[in-house]
């Protein structure tokens, strides 16, 4: 590469810095409906216009850019962290340990989608200079948290390929675990639950017509059929839902705002009406091959209703779209029983005091090893029959 073609490093202090058609462009160069919508500009703009991240939130936008003679070939959503909130790898440990051997471990530089553990793309780039832009990013991010005098990066739920290509650069590669529902080609439900073991799919059966015995309807609602009512609905589950686990909400009301104006065809709300009102309902971002459950959240208590919406309808709309997978959030070991089965994740990081890289990376080393025991025991505890599809 000459000097002329040297690739450059800017860090941009908001989405909008950027168009949405040369962001777009790396976060999905193949067109169409994308792999998954988090990492495309109106997702992150809608999380920027609506107050969810930065002044005020500990998420402040650094994204990165990489250029080559002037022209976009690289990209990576960043945010300076001052904490380890809405993440789903948890560090809080490794900040724990940093701070009582006396040193600051935030802020620190998180490379992820906010508030979605969902696996996608870091390194966006074009296809045409997809190795240099990586290079260039992991480059750029190291040394920008090195200028910054920042404690580490992170960077969350990135693709297995890409954390090949950051491990081989010198980052730290960390994985986890979720739970995920794969369509084998099944024609409908009764399909899917044939190829269950008998007990556990007696075990569903019996949960979905308990829950669908809740009194009321549930609704499939995506694109124009998703009105203001229904946001309005939705706002108060998900209040219920973040008070109950977090504490507080993530995401504003506005939020929801802009997805209805830019992402509503990206979107399918499963509602649930009783008596004249909605009582229950899970969001869930539509990508090209996969169904991501995002958020539950109801107003009336009802026995399995909470599995019949965010699980079992799920697959009913992924086999009857000819989607490859549902991805149903972070953690949760009960999904396994529903048919969900267990799947690994990845993450890299980068330390910058010597010694506590050295002892993080002899702690990954020993976490693999764990998770990947842990993946191989659960999948034999899986639903699915030993002998294929059994029919009754």
């Amino acid at each position: 590469m000459t000097q002329d073609d040297q690739i450059e490093i800017s860090v941009l202090g908001a989405i909008a810095d950027i168009c949405a058609k040369d962001w777009d462009a790396l976060a999905n160069p193949t067109g169409g409906r994308p792999e998954d919508p988090f990492t495309s500009h109106r997702f992150l703009k809608a999380l920027e216009d609506s107050g969810s991240v930065g002044v005020g939130t500990g998420w402040a936008p650094r994204h990165l850019l990489a250029r080559l003679k002037g022209k976009p070939i690289g990209a990576m959503p960043l945010y300076a962290k001052g904490h380890s909130q809405g993440e789903y790898v948890f560090d809080h440990s490794w900040a724990h340990a940093y701070e009582r051997a006396g040193g600051r471990y935030y802020p620190k530089l998180q490379a992820a989608v906010p508030f979605t553990p969902a696996t996608g793309a870091r390194f966006l780039s074009d296809p045409n200079h997809r190795d240099s832009a990586r290079q260039a990013l992991v480059q750029g991010v190291v040394q920008l948290t090195m200028q910054q005098q920042l404690s580490s990066l992170h960077i969350s739920f990135c693709t297995e390929d890409e954390a090949a290509s950051g491990e081989a650069m010198g980052l730290m590669h960390r994985t986890g675990q979720q739970f995920h529902w794969i369509n084998d080609g099944y024609c409908d439900f009764s399909d899917f639950l044939a190829h269950l073991s008998s007990r556990k799919r007696k075990a569903i059966r019996k949960e979905r017509a308990v829950a669908q015995a809740f009194g009321g309807t549930i609704q499939h609602l995506t694109g124009d059929a998703i009105q203001p009512e229904h946001w309005d609905a939705f706002w108060q589950f998900y209040q219920d839902t973040g008070a109950r686990k977090w504490g507080t909400h993530y995401l504003t009301r506005e939020f929801f705002d802009c997805v209805q104006e830019t992402m509503r065809d990206d979107v399918l709300l499963i509602l649930c009406e009783r008596g004249g009102r909605w009582v229950a309902g899970a969001l869930n971002f539509i990508g090209r091959d996969a169904l991501f459950g995002r958020y539950w959240g109801a107003v009336e208590g009802h026995p399995f209703l909470h599995f019949e919406v965010c699980y079992y309808q799920a697959i009913d709309y992924a086999i009857a779209n000819g989607l490859a997978r549902v991805e149903a959030g972070a953690q949760g070991e009960h999904k396994l029983a529903r048919g969900y089965l267990p799947v690994a994740t990845h993450s890299l990081h980068w330390i910058a005091d010597e010694g506590f890289r050295k002892a993080v990376a002899q702690f990954l080393e020993q976490e693999r090893a764990a998770v990947d025991e842990d993946i191989e025991i659960l999948t034999s505890y899986g639903p699915f029959r030993r002998g294929g599809r059994d029919p009754r």
